[in-house]
């Protein structure tokens, strides 16, 4: 139902249908991104959660870990006396990864159904209510209360979190397809920049604010943390964050609208025919996954991904072990060679580093994809691949020269393009697919997500170990690596070279739900034109933007420290 009237003996729409939510005339379809970034900034954490693992291994110890001999996986899920290996503790992540590509995958008919608003307060329920489950586990020092609050409750969050915007974007900006993606995604980079700092502060203490502004004095927010002499902070930090996620994303879901049937902005043109690269139907979802373009999608993605993923999973080991004592002035000095301060000093720098590849993650998720709206889309992901082929080929020259500063520019590249990536697909597969299922199908090539965070790490953890056991030095062990990387992203490549256009075969005539299809949809305004500025816009882009510049904020002055 589109249509605002209630036929006599007719139920009302819920409150979080589909229906409930159409716009319309005179909204302004700019209210809408800052929703799906709301959620995208909450759902983001997910790369921030390493923040935890230290201080979770020590929680019984409070100052240094209670370990317990040959203490099983089995046995760590269930112990109250031991403290946890980091190991068991990193399945969390993986979990997480893999839950949110199978529910995406699972749930997306059904979002496309039951629409953003409804999945979007599902999705908070699941990932603030995740942290909340997690945050009793750490309380009862139960680890696969853990493993299921924030990795396979957390992990649905996150896949119908992930998914919940984009249709409903890719529709409100048909002009505009890769910039409207790119916002929302941008958030999912930029989420581990804004949770890791707020968790920090949450557990050891800190400023939220603390600056001089000229005229207006000195202003600081202080926070003193939950850690005490016999707690390490973390289940009350895991408390608080689980309620902030639940209201924030909660915010952002109610604030979801959907065009109305047919809507295209005033004066808009839709591509001609003739343009290769851009269907003018749509493919039905229980057809996409029968074609070959969506599987070679799923592979450009997957090793697009997998390249990256495994980067940013060893960034700070890679850091430290390449470029060892030259972090501190004292390039004489292997890694094996440095002692416990040196150590830790160079592991603050190298979080500068992790940090820095946040930033240009969560940068080029914007840029990438609104580049694509002028370049396309094949072409933006042949700029991936062969960039990054040269990149990654170049990476162990720069470090063998020890060029510190060229081995971290080809990597924050690197990373924006695997932030690109992300934010681009969901246009191309609009592109490729149409729009009326493209969310669903969205839903089923983040698959490709769970496969390569699995992959990735794997390829680069394997490969770093065997050297080392071969008596490879340290700061040579990544050289045979970033060369296989450059297979991952030659065979992307091939696979984004043959994606052609769909067969019109494929197309959808009538609407296999009873509906007619996209050629039958009267088009038009609707009363509602391109947007634009308003103080109810504004404050939407405060409400998203404030937070987002302070974890920016955050992240450069830890990024100061790679280079001072």
């Amino acid at each position: 139902m589109t249509d605002s009237t209630i036929s006599a003996g007719e139920a009302a729409p819920g409150f979080l249908s589909r229906e409930r939510i159409v716009a319309k005339a005179g909204f302004n379809r700019w209210l809408v991104p800052p929703c799906a970034v709301a959620i995208h900034l909450c759902i983001g954490m997910c790369y921030g959660l390493s923040v935890f693992w230290l201080p979770l291994a020590q929680a019984i110890g409070i100052e240094k870990p209670v370990t317990c001999p040959d203490l099983t996986i089995v046995g760590a899920l269930f112990t109250t006396t031991c403290d946890w290996p980091i190991t068991d503790m990193l399945i969390i992540f993986t979990i997480g990864i893999v839950v949110l590509g199978l529910s995406a995958a699972v749930f997306g008919g059904w979002l496309e159904r039951a629409g953003p608003r409804k999945a979007g307060v599902v999705a908070a329920l699941c990932w603030g209510g995740g942290f909340i489950i997690s945050g009793v586990g750490v309380y009862i020092h139960q680890l696969w209360v853990i493993w299921l609050g924030l990795g396979f409750i957390g992990g649905v969050g996150l896949g119908l979190g992930y998914i919940s915007p984009v249709s409903t974007l890719i529709k409100w900006f048909p002009d505009r397809r890769g910039m409207a993606t790119g916002m929302a995604i941008m958030g999912f980079g930029g989420g581990a920049m804004i949770g890791s700092a707020l968790a920090v502060i949450l557990m050891n203490g800190g400023d939220f604010i603390n600056v001089d502004l000229p005229s207006l004095g000195h202003w600081q927010l202080h926070f003193d943390g939950f850690r005490t002499a016999t707690s390490v902070g973390v289940w009350q930090t895991f408390m608080v964050i689980g309620a902030i996620y639940i209201v924030a994303m909660t915010a952002g879901a109610l604030g979801y609208r959907v065009p109305p049937e047919g809507w295209q902005p005033d004066g808009w043109t839709p591509p001609s025919n003739s343009h290769a690269m851009i269907t003018s139907g749509n493919v039905h979802l229980e057809d996409a996954h029968k074609t070959p373009q969506f599987w070679l999608i799923w592979l450009v993605l997957c090793l697009n991904v997998s390249a990256g993923i495994g980067v940013l999973a060893m960034a700070s080991p890679m850091l430290q072990e390449i470029f060892a004592g030259s972090l501190i002035g004292e390039p004489q000095l292997t890694f094996s060679a440095l002692s416990e301060a040196q150590r830790i000093a160079i592991a603050a720098i190298a979080g500068g580093f992790v940090s820095l590849l946040s930033l240009f993650n969560a940068g080029g998720r914007f840029f990438w994809a609104t580049l694509s709206d002028y370049i396309g889309r094949k072409n933006t992901y042949f700029c991936f691949f062969i960039i990054g082929m040269i990149l990654y080929g170049l990476a162990p020259t720069f470090a063998h020269m020890g060029s510190r500063a060229l081995f971290v520019a080809a990597f924050c590249i690197i990373l924006s393009m695997y932030g690109g990536g992300f934010s681009t697909v969901p246009a191309y597969l609009a592109d490729i697919f149409g729009t009326k299922y493209v969310g669903a199908i969205h839903g089923r090539l983040l698959t490709a997500w769970s496969a390569a965070g699995v992959v990735g790490p794997m390829v680069i953890g394997y490969i770093r170990d065997a050297q080392l056991a071969a008596g490879v030095p340290r700061a040579q062990v990544y050289d045979r690596t970033m060369y296989i990387l450059v297979s991952f992203l030659l065979a992307g490549l091939i696979c984004n070279a043959l994606i052609r256009p769909v067969h019109s075969k494929r197309l959808m005539k009538v609407d296999m739900e009873g509906m007619e299809g996209p050629h039958d949809t009267s088009t038009g305004s609707h009363g509602i034109g391109f947007g634009g500025f308003s103080f109810g816009t504004l404050l939407a882009w405060l409400a998203v933007g404030i937070p987002f510049f302070w974890g920016v904020w955050n992240t450069l002055l830890k990024a100061v420290t790679l280079f001072s």
